[in-house]
């Protein structure tokens, strides 16, 4: 094992994420959903650095508004931390410097990155030497999005999307991601999707116990083709979340009459992933959308998962 005092600081870097495709299985007893998702990792990162301390901190810089994120035990990168303290038995803390990037509460995961980078630059930085599998294994137990964040790539994630087997996807996606005004918390808009379903139970088809990846995902996502993803873009919790916010819904139209193939909500929203056809066309769409004073980023997938950085 490596002295883990010889260790000054560690970076890690840890991608935000897209659901291309989230299918939500009906209500459980204990209240949860079991869902299957085809992630993809995103080039929006969150940036976690880890120092030696004596005991357990947090501090936000970047680009996003963080003055509203908690800073004490209810952080989830603390919550990684402290796990992983836990489980190795390591007696002393560390200090967290996060510099964040994927919006907060848009469905994007910036928090199961912030904790999936932590549990790598810990490891590093206190010389614990867990291993990916057992970090995984810590991971599922923070969130159902903390162990892809570990993985990256794409995936397909089942039970409650932390079941991870890896997907093949050719070429490279080109992403617009509209940020809408507000936030939206996960258990809400899940509550939504039930409320949704009672209501309109004459209309739609009753959700599956055990939902699965529709195959048109699968083959559009290893062809390396946007224009077949586009056609395969699905997700469950899009009408809750349009329900909760009606702006998303303008957003959509707003981004696919500016030339996206198509725009889905990310997750549990409320960002918008439009997919572009080319890197020109996210280059146009971009523009068009920041004209019209929304909120825009570019990105590309699939990208890594959490990785120590060089610095």
């Amino acid at each position: 094992m490596v002295d883990a005092w010889d260790v000054d600081g560690v970076h890690v870097r840890a991608p935000g994420k897209i659901n291309v495709f989230m299918r939500v299985g009906a209500v459980m007893e204990d209240g949860y959903h079991d869902v299957a998702t085809a992630y993809q990792a995103v080039s929006l990162y969150e940036d976690v650095r880890a120092y030696h301390a004596d005991d357990f901190s947090v501090s936000f810089g970047g680009s996003v508004d963080t003055s509203g994120l908690p800073r004490d035990e209810s952080n989830l990168a603390i919550k990684a931390a402290r796990l992983l303290a836990k489980r190795t038995g390591y007696s002393s803390g560390v200090r967290l410097e996060i510099d964040k990037h994927v919006p907060i509460a848009g469905g994007m995961g910036g928090g199961s990155a912030d904790a999936a980078a932590t549990l790598v630059a810990c490891d590093t930085l206190w010389g614990t030497e867990l291993g990916r599998e057992e970090l995984l294994t810590l991971a599922s137990t923070l969130g159902a999005d903390v162990p892809f964040a570990l993985v990256g790539g794409t995936a397909i994630g089942t039970g409650r999307g932390d079941r991870l087997s890896p997907a093949l996807a050719t070429g490279q996606f080109h992403w617009v991601l509209a940020l809408p005004d507000g936030e939206l918390s996960t258990p809400r808009v899940y509550s939504e999707l039930d409320r949704h379903r009672e209501r309109h139970a004459a209309d739609i088809a009753p959700a599956q116990v055990t939902p699965t990846v529709d195959s048109a995902v699968l083959q559009a996502l290893r062809a390396g083709e946007p224009a077949m993803l586009a056609e395969a873009l699905t997700n469950d919790l899009q009408a809750p979340a349009i329900h909760l916010v009606p702006e998303i819904a303008d957003v959509i139209e707003l981004g696919e009459m500016n030339g996206a193939l198509a725009g889905i909500v990310s997750g549990s929203g409320p960002t918008v992933a439009f997919l572009a056809a080319d890197l020109d066309s996210a280059i146009d769409l971009q523009i068009a959308l920041s004209a019209s004073r929304v909120r825009a980023v570019r990105a590309t997938g699939p990208v890594h998962g959490a990785r120590i950085l060089g610095d």
